[in-house]
């Protein structure tokens, strides 16, 4: 709700996955933090907003599911720059070790020929088990570090996930996420172990930066 205001206020991906999550009963969860610190009217303008549908495009960017994590777990409602709830979430992690994960679903497994010209059809990922995990652990009291860690194990899970059915051998992870260090390392150790050849970024930053270098790129061979 908001667009790009959500970008800067976690809060407000957490309440769009509360939203899709449990509808209007989402904002009677007055004991989870993304709802604490908002007053009635701004309750009720953000639950119009996610009702009715103005100003709150849906998102398929990763991130926004860690700015939810972050929100749910209190550690960030607003943020001062670009990135900051997420890098929380990841400075969490700090000793908590486990190789607990939350609930993975993979709606559809199939990969029909006939799908598409390339012969596969897109591997849908679910995250609302995840994201129940996340609340439950929340109102249980969990470490906020164990939240972390469990959330961290499960992206690695849903790419590992991907890969296998892909059938492919060679797994490129680009894109601001990977510039978390706990989920990229973790990501390449499990895709080798599982027989993939990762790729990651090393000289080319995998956020705005490669962005702009593809553009630099594709602006260098484009006809005159």
């Amino acid at each position: 709700p908001g667009g790009e205001r959500a970008v800067k206020e976690p809060r407000r991906s957490a309440l769009g996955v509360l939203h899709e999550l449990f509808g209007g009963a989402a904002f009677q969860m007055r004991q989870l933090p993304p709802l604490q610190g908002l007053k009635e009217h701004e309750l009720a303008t953000l639950r119009s907003m996610l009702e009715r549908g103005p100003n709150s495009p849906l998102t398929s960017s990763a991130g926004r599911l860690f700015d939810a994590v972050a929100a749910l777990t209190g550690l960030r409602q607003q943020t001062r720059f670009e990135g900051q709830a997420a890098m929380e979430l990841e400075f969490a992690l700090e000793g908590s070790l486990t190789e607990e994960t939350y609930q993975l679903r993979i709606p559809d497994r199939g990969w029909p020929r006939e799908a598409s010209p390339a012969g596969f059809k897109p591997v849908v990922l679910d995250w609302k088990p995840l994201m129940h995990g996340v609340i439950a652990d929340v109102q249980a009291r969990v470490a906020t570090g164990r939240i972390a860690a469990r959330f961290h194990n499960t992206l690695t899970g849903m790419i590992v996930a991907v890969a296998r059915h892909s059938r492919q051998t060679q797994v490129v992870l680009s894109g601001g996420c990977f510039q978390n260090r706990y989920l990229t390392e973790r990501t390449v150790r499990r895709l080798r172990e599982e027989g993939f050849q990762p790729y990651w970024h090393q000289r080319v930053p995998p956020n705005d930066g490669g962005i702009a270098l593809g553009q630099i790129i594709a602006a260098a061979r484009t006809p005159r």
